[in-house]
């Protein structure tokens, strides 16, 4: 399979596209030492929204590593921040600038098609088919984002990033009711810092589905993976930290899920 997809029963899907770490074999021949190592993975997010399974919400998660497709770029591979530094369809090189491919190994206009067609689109009819399910189950349903970036990025943003980053692209997303019930809980606690609309306002995969007229309502979550794992390699995850911040997390998709209930 090219992805991971558990059906649930409640009005929740949440998309983890970045969790993948397998690279085909002809793929992986043309690539470097530092793509191998896949340092930009959102490690161990299955691991640490496990709560997901006791809430039977439905999760869907990639296989394939970022670096084979970003399946959270649009197949024309538009750019979602247009004047900021960002990576492609098909990454050229990692967060902190390294190469990917080999000289002269780099992918050409042909295997982006390939890609899209093979490993792109499969994810995406699997999330679209679950969306059109939930919502005529429920006739509401809340697509949560589940992503993870290292703390510090100089590339993309400068210092430390906020622990818990909210994205609904500026409000276009998600109703901001749902958006004022989650970002207001995770905003009445006061260990970890939130941002709403920041530095991230959510990828392609939010500002496609989330069509609020539809009641289909989409948020990001952009977190500091020093709240749940190491950030060197090799990655390792930390259920002593991520105990610390799981209640939180489930606390606010809960919420999300009550308030498409009313």
């Amino acid at each position: 399979m090219d992805y991971q997809f558990d059906a649930g029963s409640i009005p929740l899907l949440v998309s983890m596209p970045h969790v993948g770490v397998d690279i085909p074999d002809e793929i992986a021949a043309r690539m470097t030492p530092q793509a191998l190592q896949k340092a930009d993975t959102d490690w161990h997010l299955r691991e640490l929204h496990g709560y997901l399974r006791q809430m039977d919400a439905s999760v869907l998660s990639a296989r394939w590593s970022r670096y084979v497709v970003d399946l959270n770029r649009p197949q024309e591979d538009t750019n979602l921040y247009p004047g900021q530094d960002t990576t492609g369809l098909l990454p050229m090189d990692t967060f902190h600038r390294e190469p990917l491919y080999l000289a002269g190994q780099e992918p050409d206009v042909h295997d982006r098609q390939r890609r899209v067609e093979r490993y792109w689109a499969p994810y995406h009819r699997q999330l679209q088919q679950e969306l059109e399910r939930l919502l005529r189950v429920h006739g509401a349903v809340v697509l949560w984002e589940a992503h993870s970036i290292a703390s510090h990025v100089p590339r993309f943003f400068d210092g430390k990033l906020p622990d818990l980053n909210f994205g609904t692209a500026d409000g276009a997303s998600c109703d901001p009711g749902l958006t004022s019930a989650v970002v207001g809980l995770a905003r009445s606690q006061e260990q970890l810092t939130v941002a709403l609309n920041g530095r991230f306002k959510g990828g392609h995969i939010t500002r496609h589905y989330g069509q609020p007229a539809r009641r289909v309502h989409a948020i990001q979550l952009e977190m500091c993976q020093c709240l749940y794992m190491d950030e060197a390699a090799p990655f390792a995850y930390r259920p002593d930290l991520a105990a610390q911040v799981q209640p939180l997390l489930q606390a606010v998709m809960e919420a999300a899920v009550a308030w498409v209930r009313r």
